[in-house]
């Protein structure tokens, strides 16, 4: 292994802090992490599993194309059932599931999904096949 030792988190700042951390612990079913302030700001680092972590900091203007983050992918067991729960939570579903073939060598057979976040962040939903 290199100089790190894998991935630890992404930072996102959001419009609406407490929508967001209900959408990715409710919805989603990340689990709570630590939660702080640093410059009168609320930050949290939420768990995805194996302490992988969104960390969300309060006071962003949105991230609808804005961000160097072109979008955040996340593994998933069942795309459509994951879809279905997220759909139920209101947030727009912008690519159906679909399987995909992705032209690696060899090919990497996927089903995947994208929708949009609480704070109009692009979230792809990644299942392996």
């Amino acid at each position: 292994m290199g100089l790190t030792q894998g991935f630890h988190h992404l930072a996102m700042e959001v419009k609406d802090f407490d929508k967001s951390v209900d959408f990715y612990t409710r919805v989603l079913g990340f689990e709570k992490g630590p939660a702080f302030l640093s410059n009168q700001r609320r930050i949290i680092l939420l768990d995805a599993g194996n302490s992988n972590y969104l960390e969300l900091f309060e006071g962003g203007k949105g991230h609808a194309g804005d961000g160097a983050v072109v979008h955040i992918a996340f593994r998933t067991e069942n795309c459509d059932a994951a879809i279905e729960k997220i759909r139920s939570y209101g947030c727009e579903i912008t690519t159906e599931p679909k399987d995909v073939d992705l032209p690696s060598d060899p090919v990497y057979p996927v089903r995947l999904a994208f929708f949009k976040g609480p704070d109009d962040e692009i979230v792809e939903l990644f299942q392996e096949r």
